[in-house]
């Protein structure tokens, strides 16, 4: 079934405070204009569904998930029929009382049976208001699995700051002590109130700084880069090298190198290996190796202080984590890790509701980047575009034409990451090439 679900194993609706509960069943004895969350036990999982409506006398109109629907509001009874370009329909029958929604969703696909569910559902939560705050967490606990089931180590406003510490992808922190197991232990998850599904979470790094003066790396390379007579030269490799993080000089180089790398040195630029939103369980929760549309370890080295990240939201409260702290890592992270380090972060949340994409994006000063994440280079690179055309066509109202004469012309492809099951692909367009385009869109 072509699933247009958002699914999590934590109830959302909870964390809704009294205001925003009032403020809801007010407005749902009135009129159920509005962004909605319905929660339903789809097969035994927990789903949440974006529901737009606007309610226009007895007619509604809107959006359920990504499908437009039509309907009408008569006393409490609710019914509207939602549909696709592709002959999917979801048709919805429910009552409102006291600011809550619900009913039944009987689903006709192309593709698959019809299926059945019951549903619950409530306005969005009000966006706090008050003054951004700032956050000092230390971690306690560093999780190894991007999992919408881990509980939540802080609660925070979009416009809030929050600054912590990672561990390296083996474990250990600032002083070298191992603190978790290793393979990417992540800080987090951190809770963002307002953000629900269907939204756009917005993450600014502000301050991405080493905190400790050595990094751990190997001298092997990624088989995905080798040929057959590669592979017989570097069959001996895999050797565990450290390097050395020289902050004052801002480069690194191997503790004991070979005697051709004597004067090896390279610049430090550090930057994180892992940052994620939990993904929906439609899939099981992948451990902190992984990547996919939700993030995480997507080891692309522009992901760097002062870039924006921008990340689909699955799950209310979006479930953000960060980690893998990289002192630099080349383009591929070709030895299957990085100069691989802990890290102080700190960074700057923001929700734009309602406001859909579909996988991970990056700012930097200089360019928009969409990011491409499959199993292939191939794939990676055709999701790469395709986002990137989502991007365009959003936010700068190009046409199917004008969007391949802009690719065609302005399109530069960076290899982000071969080291894992996912391959990546990043396209970046130049913010200067866009000027005419952001100032024709307005």
């Amino acid at each position: 079934m072509r699933s247009r679900f958002v699914l999590s194993g934590i109830l959302a609706l909870s964390v809704l405070s009294a205001e925003a509960r009032a403020y809801q069943a007010d407005q749902g004895k009135h009129d159920l204009t509005g962004r909605w969350v319905l929660t339903a036990d789809f097969y035994g999982t927990t789903s949440y569904m974006p529901l737009d409506l606007v309610q226009q006398g007895e007619k509604l109109t809107g959006k359920f998930g990504s499908y437009k629907l039509e309907g009408s509001v008569q006393g409490n009874a609710v019914h509207f029929v939602a549909k696709d370009d592709q002959g999917d329909s979801e048709e919805v029958n429910g009552t409102v009382q006291d600011g809550k929604l619900s009913g039944t969703v009987v689903g006709t696909y192309a593709e698959d049976s019809p299926v059945r569910y019951q549903f619950t559902g409530m306005l969005a939560p009000v966006r706090p208001t008050g003054p951004p705050q700032r956050h000092e967490f230390t971690p306690t606990v560093f999780y190894r699995q991007f999992s919408a089931m881990n509980k939540p180590v802080l609660t925070v406003a979009p416009g809030d700051t929050i600054h912590t510490t990672t561990v390296d992808a083996g474990g250990q922190d600032a002083q070298g002590v191992k603190r978790v197991r290793g393979g990417n232990p992540q800080t987090g998850p951190f809770y963002i109130e307002s953000a629900m599904p269907g939204d756009t979470l917005v993450v600014h790094l502000t301050r991405l700084r080493l905190n400790r003066d050595w990094a751990a790396s190997d001298d092997g390379i990624v088989e995905s880069g080798l040929n057959s007579d590669l592979a017989v030269k570097m069959k001996d490799n895999g050797k565990s090298i450290r390097w050395h993080l020289d902050t004052a000089k801002g480069v690194a180089y191997p503790e004991k190198p070979g005697e051709h790398l004597a004067h090896y040195t390279v610049p430090l630029r550090p930057m994180l290996g892992c940052i994620a939103v939990a993904p929906g369980p439609a899939q099981a929760a992948p451990g902190t190796g992984d990547s996919g549309d939700w993030g995480g370890n997507m080891d692309f080295n522009e992901i760097v202080e002062g870039a924006t990240v921008y990340f689909p939201v699955r799950n209310p409260g979006a479930l953000l984590y960060v980690g893998d702290g990289h002192a630099l890592q080349g383009d591929g992270e070709l030895n299957g890790n990085a100069l691989e380090t802990s890290m102080d972060v700190e960074f700057t949340v923001g929700v734009i509701p309602g406001k859909r994409i579909s996988s991970v994006r990056v700012e930097s000063p200089t360019h928009i980047i969409s990011m491409g994440l499959y199993g292939s280079l191939d794939d990676a690179f055709r999701s790469a575009t395709a986002n990137m055309a989502q991007w365009l066509t959003e936010d700068y109202k190009l046409t199917p034409s004008e969007i391949a004469q802009v690719i065609g012309t302005a399109a530069e492809y960076k290899v982000s990451e071969v080291a894992d099951r996912n391959s990546g692909v990043v396209l970046k367009i130049d913010k200067e090439r866009l000027k005419p385009l952001a100032a024709a869109a307005k």
